[in-house]
């Protein structure tokens, strides 16, 4: 498998972020893995990813399992820097996975919106965790 300059911004816990993970492996490359819990991105980072992605900073924020509502996040006064300010300190609202590949960044929720950035083809027919097919036995993505 070769090493290419993928990156993801991984939960193992997340079984879409498994998923995409998988998605990349299948296409014959092994991305580096951050584990964004455990290694987070810092302010910088994650403002570039953001906007490498071209999407407002609230997209970017995960609720679900997350003290978003604890937070009040949902308010409108939260500037974008204030979100950002709250990534940074809790890591987990994050939504995942972001993935960045040479043909851009993406938040990958549902897992196939990879796809549409992995330089290499995929190289072999991929089901998703919960048995739903995505890539058939020539390599092409199965219609949802």
């Amino acid at each position: 498998m070769k090493h290419a300059a993928i990156t993801i911004y991984h939960n193992p816990d997340c079984g879409t972020s498994r998923n995409t993970l998988a998605l990349i492996r299948n296409s014959g490359v092994e991305p580096a893995i951050v584990e964004y819990l455990k290694t987070p991105p810092g302010r910088a980072r994650l403002v570039d990813l953001i906007a490498a992605m071209g999407v407002p900073v609230r997209a970017v924020l995960r609720r679900q399992g997350t003290p978003s509502d604890e937070l009040a996040l949902d308010d409108p006064k939260w500037t974008d820097d204030q979100l950002v300010d709250f990534m940074v300190a809790h890591p987990i609202l994050m939504n995942r996975p972001i993935v960045v590949t040479p043909l851009g960044t993406r938040l990958c929720r549902p897992s196939e919106l990879v796809l549409d950035i992995l330089p290499s083809p995929q190289l072999a027919p991929f089901a998703k965790e919960d048995g739903e097919p995505v890539i058939d036995a020539k390599g092409r993505r199965v219609a949802s």
